[in-house]
């Protein structure tokens, strides 16, 4: 059975409306191009706070390290968990950190050197091994006129990694559980003055 002829003018009829009816193309075409822009749009937003969470932690750590240039930690005979917990008060806008929170995400490590002494390059690596952070926390109180070595390392967690992009050097048991391991250092020497 032959269709119509005029059930076939109607097909063409049609197809030629809908090739020239623009209604919705917008929308067909965004939902092209939407993945794309959501992806790179997440990932700008993401670099942009691991930038900002960089320079917050590198700022906390300037102004609680600069306790001890000024000899004021040494005055006060502050204890590892009163610097860390100082440390964790400047930075709390974006971090969490401290015992309250159960985070072992930040690490402190206060390295001093007697006056003149070179730092080892050990003392300034990355503390990154086969994607691992294993950095420990350490304190030394320094002296009048010691050399001083203030480092802080926060393990960052990323969201967007998910979607092919990945900014991690840190990686978990079999890639999951991606973050990103932020540092900063603050080294002085210790003013000569003791009070």
């Amino acid at each position: 059975m032959r269709p119509s002829a005029t059930s076939l003018t109607a097909l063409n009829k049609a197809l030629r409306q809908f090739r020239r009816d623009r209604r919705g193309s917008a929308a067909v075409e965004f939902a092209f191009i939407a993945p794309l822009f959501f992806v790179l749009l997440f990932a700008i937003m993401e670099t942009a706070l691991v930038f900002f969470a960089s320079q917050v932690l590198e700022t906390g750590t300037h102004d609680s390290a600069r306790l001890m240039y000024t000899n004021q930690a040494l005055n006060a005979g502050m204890t590892q968990s009163q610097f860390e917990t100082d440390v964790c008060n400047r930075v709390k806008v974006l971090f969490t950190c401290g015992a309250s929170s159960g985070s072992p995400n930040l690490t402190i490590v206060v390295k001093a050197y007697a006056p003149g002494a070179a730092i080892p390059p050990a003392d300034l690596a990355v503390p990154i091994a086969g994607g691992v952070f294993t950095g420990k926390s350490a304190y030394a109180m320094p002296n009048p006129g010691d050399t001083v070595l203030v480092r802080t390392f926060y393990q960052w967690p990323l969201f967007v990694t998910g979607l092919g992009y990945n900014i991690a050097n840190l990686f978990g048991s079999g890639g999951s559980n991606q973050q990103r391991l932020l540092a900063a250092s603050a080294a002085f020497r210790v003013e000569p003055n003791g009070s």
